[in-house]
């Protein structure tokens, strides 16, 4: 999450003061804007050796933790806020996982690289696998276990009881909102449960 904009749009949507987890948080320099500019508290969640010593090194409170293995150490509705920012592709069990967000938290927000955006469906025509600025990656090397697209995500909204509050696209650093499953590179849902 280093592209500036789009990590603004993100905190545009938490709220001020909110009490935040953040899955797979990477170097932390999301919950550090937050709690620099917005007051809020929480924890990142990370994997990666590196990942989680950069968190510390900034200030964020980090918990080094498989996402694979759920979220059974926080109580439900435990926080204001998850977010789940471009990990949900790189999961197993996706809906598992999205409905442990919506037991942790009391809202939602992910994002992930929308693959029905117009040029990789191009790509994928001329019969090659997208590689783009979003999935920069080769078929073969790809940490993306899986595809998904912005109204494959509406279905699984519904799907695990959930109620979008918020959505949009991210394309060049600015927000999407007529056509997004076309015209943007990435996909924004902010949700909470029905």
């Amino acid at each position: 999450m280093s592209d500036r904009a789009v990590m603004q749009m993100i905190a545009d949507l938490v709220p001020a003061g909110s009490r935040v987890l953040d899955l797979g948080c990477g170097t932390g320099e999301l919950l550090a804007h937050l709690q620099a500019t917005k007051g809020c508290t929480g924890y990142g969640v990370e994997l990666n050796d590196s990942n989680v010593l950069a968190c510390a090194q900034r200030g964020v409170n980090v918990i080094q933790l498989n996402l694979e293995e759920g979220l059974a150490i926080f109580e439900d509705q435990s926080f204001d806020v998850v977010l789940q920012l471009e990990t949900l592709q790189n999961l197993r069990n996706t809906e598992a996982m999205l409905r442990e967000t919506a037991r942790v938290g009391r809202i939602g927000i992910v994002s992930f690289p929308n693959f029905a955006h117009w040029p990789n469906r191009l790509q994928v025509l001329t019969g090659r696998m997208p590689v783009t600025r979003v999935l920069p990656y080769q078929w073969y090397d790809t940490p993306n276990i899986r595809v998904g697209t912005y109204a494959d995500f509406e279905v699984l909204a519904r799907k695990c009881g959930l109620r979008v509050l918020d959505s949009f696209g991210v394309q060049a650093g600015r927000a999407v909102r007529t056509l997004p499953n076309l015209r943007a590179s990435m996909a924004v849902f902010k949700f909470d449960r029905q």
